[in-house]
């Protein structure tokens, strides 16, 4: 065993190696300014949603309460693996201590769970706006949207709450390398010199309940709003609920694939080098295009967004 890998820090403890995506790059330090720029417009985007949905009352409905979740959500996210990654990169540092190590891997697990939750009960807010238009100010009042999201948050920290004690209490004696730029569980188990079968089993079910429930809310949701825009009579309604709803899906397909990849697929389909490229994916492209998705084709968002700026109709009138 290479104990050059074994890092003790200043408790006596042994601290993990994040390897990194900056390993293999033959532009380190290019690549590095690539997600410093991405990580800054994630951060901007999603705080500039943020605001206005908070600020614009037009904006004050259950849809954007639930984006300006996924957008707090999606910051958090992101300020949990690039900072440090950065920052390791800068000093040229590549250790976290185990501690460290299962904090990050706590909070990315209740944001991932969080999230998964957070996309049905905005498919389920669709179908209820869309199938069920006149009673959705009594189905989708402020107490119940208050509970769905709570709801959310809870669930996904349960999934924390259990994955990551199991998972950071194995025994690493092996070197402590770990091929990722965090502390992804599938990358810390393969470090474990003890047998981890029966837990990759457990995570894999549990996994398969955290997608099923919302996959299944969600398929759900969107079968009975194709059936309601199928028997739509006017062509502007059944556009106006297609723009709604293929942004959200766009958001599922995009989040729902990298976690199957990631927790469902067989340990043969799985590399190094393309689990990395799916959690950069995931982690770092899916914060900067989610508030896009949900903006870019949104008449009530670019709208605010003109207001802020003071270039909408008021002004424009004006200054005529």
């Amino acid at each position: 065993m290479d104990n050059s890998t074994w890092v003790a820090n200043d408790t006596g403890q042994l601290d993990f190696i994040l390897v990194g995506v900056f390993h293999q790059s033959k532009h380190p330090a290019l690549l590095c300014m690539v997600i410093f720029v991405i990580f800054l417009m994630a951060l901007s985007e999603n705080t500039t949603l943020i605001l206005l949905i908070h600020s614009n009352t037009h904006l004050h409905t259950p849809m954007y309460f639930f984006i300006s979740q996924l957008s707090l959500m999606d910051v958090i996210y992101i300020s949990v693996t690039v900072p440090k990654m950065l920052m390791d990169q800068v000093l040229g540092v590549n250790k976290i201590s185990a501690p460290e190590c299962g904090m990050q891997m706590f909070l990315y697990l209740t944001l991932g769970g969080s999230e998964f939750f957070l996309l049905a009960a905005m498919a389920y807010d669709r179908y209820v706006a869309i199938c069920h238009p006149l009673r959705y100010s009594i189905l989708m009042n402020h107490n119940t949207c208050l509970l769905l999201v709570s709801g959310c948050w809870f669930l996904g920290s349960v999934d924390g709450f259990m994955l990551t004690p199991i998972t950071m209490t194995f025994p690493f004696c092996r070197s402590r390398e770990i091929h990722h730029f965090f502390c992804e569980v599938p990358a810390v188990m393969k470090l474990s010199c003890s047998d981890t079968s029966l837990y990759e089993t457990f995570m894999y079910l549990c996994c398969v309940l955290m997608l099923l429930i919302p996959v299944t809310v969600i398929s759900s949701s969107y079968s009975f709003i194709l059936l309601t825009i199928h028997r739509m009579n006017s062509a502007e309604g059944r556009k106006k609920a297609f723009t709604t709803c293929s942004s959200h899906m766009t958001v599922v397909i995009l989040f729902y694939g990298a976690a199957v990849y990631t927790y469902m697929l067989p340990s043969s389909y799985h590399t190094s080098e393309k689990d990395m490229v799916v959690s950069v994916f995931y982690t770092i492209l899916t914060p900067v295009l989610n508030p896009l998705i949900y903006s870019l084709r949104n008449k009530d968002v670019t709208g605010a967004v003109k207001k802020l700026l003071n270039v909408g109709p008021v002004h424009q009138k004006s200054i005529e």
